[in-house]
C-alpha cells in the first residue's frame, strides 16, 4: 500500500520542531561539469549530519506511551545509529543500538555521544539482525528498522517534499540507494507534488542488489557489497520496495572511481564535505545522460573520517 499525500505532510508538520530545513544550494561549476542546472537538498547540514533524522523522529513519535517507557532499538553502520539515538534523545527515549564493528569509528563515537547504547556485532546482516532481535526480548524495546519501516520511509521524504516546495518545477530528483528508505519516500513526494517530477536513484556497481531486485521483480538481498559507499550495503526491504517498483522511474549503477570523483568535485567545487554515499547521487546524473534539466540532487549526509578519506 502506498502512504497517501496527507501521511506525508502530517509527517512534516510533526517533526519540524525538531529538524532543520536544510538549505538547497548551487554551484555554477558544477552545473557546467555535468551539463544540468543542480539543486542540492543538503541533509549534511542536518541534525546529526544526515536525512535520517527525519525519519526516525517520525517513526518516534509514532509510538505509543508503553512503548516509548521501553525503548528502541536499531541497527545501523553509523547514520541511522546517530540519527534514532539523538531522536531518542530528543523525545526522553532510550535507545538501543546494533552496530557492526566495521562501523566508522567517528560514526560509533557519534552514537555514544547521543546517548546511544551501543551493541558491536559482526559486520553481517544476519549478525545485525540476532542482535537487534536478542535487545526486543530481554530488554521490550521496539524494533525500527533504518529503511523498511513505513514511519522511516514517509519521513525520510520530507526532505524532497522541501526541495520542491522551493523548487516546484524540477525535471527529475536523484538520490542515492541501499536500504531504500530515502529513494522511496522521495518518490512519494515527487509523485504528490507534481506527476511530471520524476524520481530516479543511483547505486554503486558494486552493491546493485536494488537495481537487480527491479529488474528480477523480488528482494535481491546483496552478497558481500565492497564500495566507498559504506552507507549503502544494505538491501531494499518489504514496505519500501513496493514503492520503489511503482514510483521510482530508474536506477542508475556508478563505479567506484566515478563515486570518488562525484564526492571530489562537490568538495573542490562547492566546498563541502559529504559522504561517499551523498556522492552516488550525483555520480548517477552523469551516468544518466539527461542533459539541460533543472535536477534536484538529495545530499544524504556528511558524516565523514577525515583519516580515510578516499582521495
Amino acid at each position: 500500500m502506498i502512504p497517501s499525500a496527507e501521511e506525508l505532510k502530517l509527517a512534516h508538520e510533526q517533526i519540524q520542531a525538531f529538524v532543520h530545513n536544510t538549505p538547497v544550494l548551487t554551484s555554477s561549476s558544477i552545473n557546467k561539469l555535468y551539463g544540468n542546472d543542480l539543486f542540492f537538498k543538503c541533509e549534511n547540514f542536518q541534525k546529526m549530519g544526515a536525512f535520517k533524522m527525519r525519519g526516525a523522529l517520525n517513526a518516534l513519535t509514532n509510538l505509543d506511551d508503553e512503548q516509548k517507557s521501553k525503548g528502541v532499538v536499531t541497527h545501523s553502520s553509523g547514520n541511522f545509529a546517530q540519527a534514532l539515538s539523538l531522536a531518542a534523545k530528543s523525545l526522553g527515549i532510550k535507545a538501543y543500538i546494533v552496530m557492526p564493528e566495521s562501523a566508522p569509528e567517528i560514526k560509533k563515537r557519534a552514537v555514544a555521544g547521543y546517548g546511544g547504547i551501543i551493541s558491536i556485532c559482526a559486520s553481517t546482516i544476519e549478525a545485525r539482525e540476532q542482535a537487534a532481535n536478542h535487545i526486543v526480548k530481554n530488554q521490550g524495546a521496539t524494533f525500527i528498522h533504518p529503511s523498511d519501516n513505513i514511519d522511516v520511509i514517509i519521513g525520510q521524504g520530507t526532505a524532497a517534499k522541501e526541495l520542491l516546495e522551493v523548487h516546484p518545477n524540477l525535471h527529475a530528483i536523484f538520490t542515492p540507494v541501499g536500504g531504500g528508505g530515502l529513494i522511496g519516500g522521495t518518490a512519494l513526494a515527487c509523485h504528490y507534488s507534481n506527476d511530471d517530477v520524476l524520481c530516479f536513484g543511483g547505486e554503486p556497481k558494486n552493491a546493485d542488489d536494488a537495481k537487480r531486485s527491479l529488474e528480477a521483480g523480488h528482494i535481491i538481498k546483496p552478497e558481500s557489497p565492497n564500495t566507498v559507499a559504506d552507507g549503502l550495503k544494505t538491501y531494499l526491504g518489504e514496505h519500501n520496495f513496493p514503492i520503489i517498483r511503482k514510483l521510482v522511474e530508474d536506477i542508475f549503477l556508478v563505479e567506484e572511481t566515478e563515486i570518488i570523483c562525484a564526492m571530489r568535485d562537490i568538495w573542490e567545487r562547492m566546498k563541502m564535505i559529504v559522504e561517499p554515499s551523498s556522492a552516488v547521487a550525483l555520480a548517477a546524473v552523469k551516468k544518466s545522460g539527461i542533459r539541460n534539466q533543472k535536477i534536484g540532487v538529495i545530499i544524504s549526509g556528511g558524516n565523514v573520517d577525515l583519516n580515510t578519506l578516499p582521495f
